[in-house]
């Protein structure tokens, strides 16, 4: 052998010997170095968690041959023949069904549901005995759904979508009748949690985050509810606050999955695991394959097919989807904040427009009618550069544990929440894995800073019920711990598994930072790199919310007059059957009814320019309306006890002093209407509205304190008709613009969030320095160092307290600069003509 091919042999050697040393040095880091939930984990471990799924692809080969019901045509089949099943055949819940099935005879597996007598194929009567119609029924779930989800039954029982705790603290916030502030206390049924306060999901960092969180704030975690009393009629003179013990039960609680709800369009859906789980239409109308359900009845399920994750298939009309389609989550969240529809884009309009194409009003929905807006960008399916096609559904974001609840009583959405936007975008400055765990959900909690880290390891809970997807690099933790089992780190790129289907990159804010690849450089660096007061003190969603649905003056009258009568949803839960039914869809059962009718209406909508505040994490945030409630009883014997009244909240609370605040609220919020593109500098630095001031500095629609006529008067403005009736009643303690909460002296005029301490206005700090009257952009975009004059210059006003604090000494500064720069310009051309000729001149009388 020649030297020459031993040197090449060495060499070759000695390379494959460098690269194997990198590729395992580097896998060993991205595995034990930025892990806090697991140092190391093996390669048993790695295939144990994906094996998880593999008797369920077993059984989907095995299936692939069987394409219907083990007994076709048998049993409850003889008559639903052509039904979909519940779950893909070949899938492992499906397999499971028809196994139980089987032990109790019945090979179809419809009664593991739905009981009744599968064998009774001749007399309906007998094959329905015992027949569970809506299996999904919270009421029912120990012999349904609690079967094989016990603990998720369990955490439904104690979440908002059961309790509506918050909605219901927030209500008798606004009407004065409650003498506890932001305490939690009522719900709309008894309930406590006797497993203790330990969430039953999640990981230990998780579970210590929550504890710390509830012994921080124990109001918005209560340990148990009391149902919500109805309204006494025979003391509502004296106490008219009772009203909205009314207003709720008849109206704000239909929402619960304790009920079906309003059945009407856009509003049909089931009623506990089916609220979400079974598909439902706007319509309400069957079009699935079973003769025996009406396709012309208004409200059944759209097919008899579960929706869960991307594993789970439904096939309607030839079109097959995955995952919870956020139309669904609509259903309910179209009140209140809104964040359903506006998702979507809409905002309630009171016009019949568009026309429809027989010329007849646009069609209601949930109730009410639509302005297109526009919709999120993650719900956008155009709005994903270098992307597939399509956008994301609510669960490809919020986490099981939120959404079903983590078997603690929750009493505020913003405590149940557990994601926040940084923990997939990340910041400028950090990947979402070097962030730590709590950022940007603060609460006024000091959190370890060390890097949260990614992890290999899914929780059970996940492992169990949900599509499980290769970790990559690894999962990444949402702001409070818990793994997020559809998001992965791929080298230095962050991917979302959708529900849908589809795979998407997301936007990872340090990766555009180093590459320079934003879609506005200019804005995105002034914005978020420049200032870095933006990112540590703002939600992102603060300024990617270009608009937000803003309903203000919620004007609700009680009538218990002429023997009016509601609906009481509370009592229509509260009546529920040995089958899961309540009395709203039980045969020949008593409507459930209170005494009293409420309706509402409104003063105003906007949708743009969203007026900010703070939350309760201690972020500044987009606030709307939530509700202003103006308030009017009608008593027993049709005569008002109360008219346009605005309540006051207990003394002390929220700046109000010895007579309370104003309890008509502006709610800190996230809009759920994010743009790519973020809001100008100047609607909010330039815009008053912002600010919290009121629209157009609150000059307008401030005369609302006594009545106003337009029928003829004199020059004084007196009516001379006698029969003249005010065209504007009074809302006697209205004496402002319902969009302003404070006045330029720091007054504050209405409650801002009615949850979490921390919430309130813009401080006189953060207002005096945000409105800056200016182009912003064409500074700081230089600012602090964006070259060496500037750089000095900054750094010698921070030593000098030279640095702007209010929006006049930031127009002096200016006005300096400009004229510096004025002067400048045209002495210097001066200077240098008169230099060049006092040269010429000597130069010449030297020759």
């Amino acid at each position: 052998m020649q030297k020459k091919d031993i040197f090449n042999i060495i060499a070759v050697l000695l390379t494959v010997t460098i690269i194997y040393g990198f590729v395992y040095t580097s896998s060993n880091h991205a595995t034990v170095s930025i892990n806090p939930l697991k140092t190391t984990i093996s390669n048993n471990e790695i295939t144990k968690i994906h094996n998880v799924n593999a008797t369920e692809l077993k059984n989907q080969e095995k299936s692939k041959k069987i394409l219907n019901f083990p007994s076709p045509k048998k049993g409850c089949l003889s008559c639903h023949d052509g039904i979909e099943p519940i779950r893909q055949h070949e899938s492992k819940m499906m397999q499971e069904i028809y196994e139980k099935g089987s032990e109790i005879g019945d090979p179809n597996g419809c009664v593991v549901c739905h009981k009744g007598n599968a064998s009774e194929e001749k007399n309906k009567d007998i094959a329905h005995q015992d027949f569970i119609r809506f299996p999904g029924s919270i009421w029912v779930y120990d012999q349904t759904c609690g079967q094989c989800h016990e603990d998720h039954t369990y955490n439904l029982h104690r979440n908002l979508m059961q309790t509506e705790a918050g909605k219901i603290q927030g209500a008798l916030w606004g009407w004065g009748a409650t003498l506890e502030g932001s305490k939690v206390i009522y719900g709309n049924y008894d309930i406590d949690d006797p497993d203790g306060p330990e969430s039953r999901f999640g990981t230990e960092i998780y579970k210590t985050y929550m504890h710390n969180l509830a012994k921080k704030y124990p109001d918005n975690f209560p340990e148990k509810l009391i149902q919500l009393p109805e309204a006494d009629i025979s003391t509502i003179k004296e106490h008219p606050e009772q009203g909205v013990l009314t207003y709720l039960r008849s109206e704000c609680l239909r929402c619960h999955v304790g009920v079906r709800g309003k059945q009407r369009r856009g509003d049909y859906r089931g009623m506990g695991c089916a609220s979400c789980h079974i598909p439902y239409s706007d319509e309400g109308l069957y079009e699935g394959d079973d003769k025996n359900i009406s396709k012309t009845e208004k409200g059944h399920l759209l097919v008899h097919s579960i929706q869960s994750s991307r594993k789970t298939k439904v096939t309607v009309n030839g079109k097959t989807y995955s995952g919870i389609p956020s139309e669904t989550c609509s259903t309910c969240h179209n009140r209140g904040k809104r964040i359903g529809v506006s998702y979507l884009g809409m905002m309630e309009s009171p016009y019949g427009t568009t026309w429809n194409d027989d010329g007849s009003d646009q069609h209601k929905l949930h109730g009410k009618r639509y302005s297109y807006i526009k919709d999120d960008a993650h719900h956008n399916p155009n709005n994903s550069n270098g992307n597939p096609k399509g956008g994301l559904v609510c669960q490809d974001c919020h986490t099981t544990i939120s959404v079903h609840g983590n078997g603690n009583i929750g009493g505020t959405t913003l405590g149940e929440v557990e994601i926040e936007c940084a923990d997939c975008h990340g910041i400028p400055e950090k990947f979402p894995w070097e962030l730590p765990i709590g950022y940007q959900d603060e609460f006024d909690i000091q959190h370890d800073a060390k890097p949260r880290g990614l992890t290999m390891e899914l929780l059970e809970v996940q492992k169990k019920f949900s599509t499980i997807y290769q970790p990559e690099d690894g999962y990444l933790l949402s702001a409070r711990g818990n793994p997020l089992g559809n998001v992965v780190k791929k080298n230095s790129d962050v991917i979302v598994h959708s529900a849908t289907g589809i795979d998407l990159k997301v936007p990872v804010l340090k990766k555009l930072n180093i590459d320079n690849s934003w879609q506005h450089p200019e804005k995105a660096k002034t914005a978020m790199v420049n200032i870095g007061a933006h990112i540590e003190n703002m939600e992102c969603y603060t300024c990617h919310s270009t608009w937000a649905p803003q309903c203000y003056g919620c004007h609700i009258k009680v009538d218990y007059s002429q023997g009016k009568q509601s609906q009481d949803w509370l009592k229509t839960g509260n009546m529920h059957f040995q089958n899961g039914e309540t009395s709203e869809t039980q045969i020949n059962a008593p409507m459930q009814l209170l005494q009293g009718k409420a309706s509402e209406s409104r003063s105003y909508t906007r949708w743009e320019d969203p007026v900010l505040g703070i939350n309760g994490e201690g972020r500044v945030t987009p606030i709307i309306p939530g509700c202003q409630q103006i308030t009017t009883v009608i008593g027993p014997d049709g005569k008002p006890i109360i008219v346009n009244k605005v309540w006051r909240t207990p003394a002390g609370i929220e700046n109000g002093g010895e007579e309370g605040q104003r309890g008509i609220d502006m709610t800190p919020a996230q809009p759920h209407t994010v743009t790519a593109k973020a809001r100008e500098c100047t609607s909010c630095h330039t815009n008053p509205k912002t600010l919290g001031y009121g629209i157009n500095d609150g000059k307008y629609m401030n005369g609302y304190e006594k009545d106003r006529y337009s029928d003829l008067r004199d020059a004084e403005g007196n009516p001379l008709s006698k029969n003249s009736r005010p065209q504007f009643s009074s809302i006697p303690d209205l004496p402002m613009d319902l969009s302003q909460v404070v006045t330029r002296d720091g007054k504050q005029l209405q409650t801002v969030g009615h949850h979490w301490p921390g919430s309130s206005p813009l401080t006189q700090e953060q207002r005096e320095r945000m409105e800056r009257v200016g182009v912003c952009i064409a500074c700081h975009q230089d600012i602090p160092d964006g070259n060496i004059a500037m750089s000095m210059i900054t750094t010698a006003g921070d030593k000098l307290g030279m640095v702007p604090h209010s929006d006049a000494e930031h127009s002096a500064l200016l006005n300096s600069d400009i004229n510096w720069a004025a002067w400048t310009r045209i002495l210097i051309p001066i200077l240098i003509f008169l230099g060049l000729g006092f040269w010429f001149l000597k130069r010449r009388m030297k020759k």
